[in-house]
């Protein structure tokens, strides 16, 4: 009787301590909900916005390489997509290990890896004498490049409060075009005056100084409370309340009744449940839509335009950073209405009008390079839109003990896409000419805004309330 006596009260124990541990895990997240955006955020954004503009320098350099190395090694078309599908393999292969890596040992340590690969072997594709080895080192790159995008998306959302959340996010997210415009303008500039190495010298040498920075950063409180680490997470977030003294009232109930599921352990199974199956497969189908169409523009623009419209190497590379200026154009219209418009609507107006300017150049009886340089520019900047509200809206739809793996395989979808595209784009360019090329853009565009009509709307919903 008396060891019946002790396991019930051992149980009511472990029941108590349990009940208090969600009662402090729920008090957390109100306290980092009641705290504006302050100066602690935006060093956060800045040193993580940091990684993610040299993840898109790395990601888009060998696009300004490649018309000269061309040329200079005799690569053929079939070749070229070849050289920049493995950076996609790559990624792949990154986004998957890392995403699972940061639900194990954080947020912090599985971005700091991934940045340190993506910088080191930078400096092995500037060293590379010959295709095969250029191939390689991009496709080890691609895992660092992949990784690093999905764990830094996940821990910026994971700070930001609900009211604003998708502002806060996207001017982080804005980084990444401007990576790429970066990338457009050296490029252009840099390769004819100094050669294709210095591209990845320009991608290597700031990013080793990146990875000491961002390993400096403190961890996601949300992550450190789903283990259990709730002392630790209270300590970063009174750094946060030390940076700013102004409140905003939040309802004191609201995350309590989804806490609790805060510290059960996530799984890959699990994105595939009947809670969150419909989410996965419209997710999915929305990054690998997007980025077909996107980064098949991006990597290809420069030698189409030399080798298709004839333009000289410095008017090629000049034409296709342009993409990367309205891309940075249409995200900053959307920083600051995406959480008027919200992610959906925003997403299936993107994917109409971007896919119609693709599907209007596939049509046109004759091709003028003006009318590829208009029409292909705005409709990339457009559906470059979708690519940063995707780096917003996934995180947000899964709950903290599978973010990071629901982002990660998401943006897995992103790399096939990317690997498939110029690959395909070279095949067709071959067979069919260009106008195939817009029309294929075209068609999968279609396929996306139909999958966009299916999305959750978060629009200032806090991530605890999207996902229990």
């Amino acid at each position: 009787m008396k060891y019946v006596d002790g396991s019930v009260g051992s149980e009511e124990h472990e029941r108590e301590r349990s009940g208090r541990s969600v009662a402090d895990a729920a008090s957390l997240l109100i306290r980092m909900e009641q705290v504006p955006f302050s100066r602690w955020h935006r060093n956060a954004r800045l040193v993580m916005g940091s990684a993610t503009f040299f993840d898109a320098f790395n990601a888009l350099s060998l696009a300004f390489a490649l018309p000269t190395l061309i040329r200079l090694w005799h690569i053929s078309p079939q070749q070229s997509g070849l050289l920049i599908s493995a950076s996609y393999v790559g990624q792949l292969a990154g986004a998957l290990f890392f995403s699972a890596l940061a639900e194990k040992v954080g947020r912090i340590r599985g971005t700091t890896a991934a940045i340190a690969i993506m910088s080191i072997m930078s400096f092995g594709c500037a060293l590379a004498g010959n295709f095969r080895v250029l191939l390689a080192c991009r496709l080890v790159q691609g895992i660092g490049v992949g990784g690093e995008m999905p764990v830094a998306a996940t821990y910026i959302n994971e700070l930001s409060r609900a009211h604003g959340r998708g502002r806060f996010f996207l001017l982080y997210e804005m980084i990444f075009p401007l990576g790429l415009l970066a990338t457009g303008q050296a490029g252009a500039w840099l390769v004819p005056a100094f050669g294709w190495k210095f591209i990845f010298l320009l991608g290597g040498i700031p990013g080793l100084l990146i990875t000491f920075l961002v390993a400096r950063l403190p961890e996601s409180p949300r992550w450190l409370i789903s283990k259990g680490r709730l002392s630790e997470a209270e300590a970063i977030v009174e750094q946060i309340e030390a940076s700013t003294e102004r409140r905003v009232s939040v309802a004191a109930t609201s995350p309590a009744a989804s806490t609790a599921s805060l510290t059960q352990r996530g799984s890959w199974n699990e994105l595939l449940s009947k809670m969150y199956r419909g989410r996965t497969l419209i997710v999915w189908t929305l990054w690998a839509c997007a980025y077909f169409i996107a980064n098949s523009l991006n990597n290809w623009m420069p030698s189409l335009y030399n080798s298709v419209y004839h333009l000289n190497l410095r008017q090629s590379l000049h034409a296709a950073s342009m993409t990367n200026v309205a891309q940075v154009a249409v995200l900053l219209v959307c920083a600051f209405s995406i959480d008027r418009i919200g992610r959906r609507n925003w997403t299936v107006a993107a994917f109409i009008l971007g896919g119609g300017m693709l599907a209007f150049l596939g049509l046109m009886s004759e091709q003028k390079v003006w009318g590829v340089m208009i029409l292909g520019t705005l409709g990339y900047g457009i559906i470059g839109s979708i690519n940063a509200v995707l780096y917003l809206y996934t995180p947000e739809i899964y709950p903290t003990r599978m973010r990071a793996i629901g982002t990660g395989l998401a943006t897995s979808w992103l790399r096939i896409a990317s690997a498939l595209g110029p690959w395909l784009v070279g095949l067709i360019v071959d067979a069919k000419g260009i106008h195939s090329v817009f029309l294929m853009f075209a068609g999968v565009s279609v396929v996306g805004a139909f999958a966009a009509t299916c999305m959750v709307e978060t629009s200032d919903r806090r991530l605890e309330e999207i996902a229990p």
